[in-house]
């Protein structure tokens, strides 16, 4: 295949490259604003992308972020393209601190009085997903199916981990749409200034050596003809 990597990476690589980026999160991070700079689309649609892909960072659709994201730029008319690109804000460097923070402002919201703590929440998505999966295999044995855990952590975990990202994820929201729109607007037009540029230069030293290839001889700025074979 034409764009088949030479040599395929292996799982570990791909989970390194997820935790951590092969160039860096800085060389991952101008990777997407460059793209998104590029973007042929008005600037109020790429910077309503901006804003969908922003906010999905926030709940918890973990698995169905980028699907999320691209849903919501449709319905908000925006670009689906920056709406993907937004989603890199969440990375599994970031991710905990958003985790947490939209996790106590839940409970505080909510009135729910329950120890929070980094591995507190660690434990509740462990127990949740070992049950889960317990019980997705009591489907096909004799098991019996359990539900306590996947009840706690909905009730004291995913509903309030829910309603908290609200309230930030649209605050982080309308602060990327509001930066992003002049920025972008700004460097669309200064873009399309030195590709108009380009574009008559090129169209002068086509009319130049157009002149030349008919013996049209260009004169000098004093008035005077150059002379026959001059260069």
């Amino acid at each position: 295949m034409v764009f088949k990597r030479r040599d395929p990476r292996t799982y570990s690589q791909m989970a390194r490259d997820f935790v951590y980026p092969k160039g860096g999160f800085r060389r991952a991070i101008h990777y997407v604003l460059h793209r998104m700079r590029r973007l042929p689309d008005q600037p109020h649609r790429i910077a309503r992308g901006i804003f969908a892909g922003t906010f999905v960072n926030f709940p918890p659709v973990y698995g169905v972020q980028m699907l999320s994201a691209a849903a919501l730029a449709w319905v908000l008319r925006g670009n689906i393209i920056a709406a993907l690109l937004a989603t890199f804000l969440s990375n599994p460097l970031t991710t905990p601190f958003i985790a947490m923070g939209s996790l106590k402002l839940g409970h505080w919201m909510l009135g729910i009085e329950a120890p929070m703590t980094f591995m507190s929440v660690y434990a509740a998505f462990t127990d949740a997903g070992g049950q889960l999966w317990h019980n997705f295999r009591a489907a096909f044995t004799d098991d019996v199916a359990q539900w306590d855990k996947l009840i706690d952590f909905f009730w004291f975990i995913f509903w309030p981990y829910t309603i908290g990202a609200i309230i930030p994820g649209l605050v982080a929201s309308f602060i990327a749409y509001y930066l992003s729109l002049p920025l972008i607007h700004a460097y669309q037009k200064l873009r399309s200034a030195r590709l108009r540029e380009k574009s008559e230069k090129r169209k002068a030293l086509k009319a130049r050596l157009a002149s030349v290839a008919k013996g049209i001889v260009p004169t000098r700025e004093n008035g005077d003809d150059d002379p026959p074979g001059a260069a």
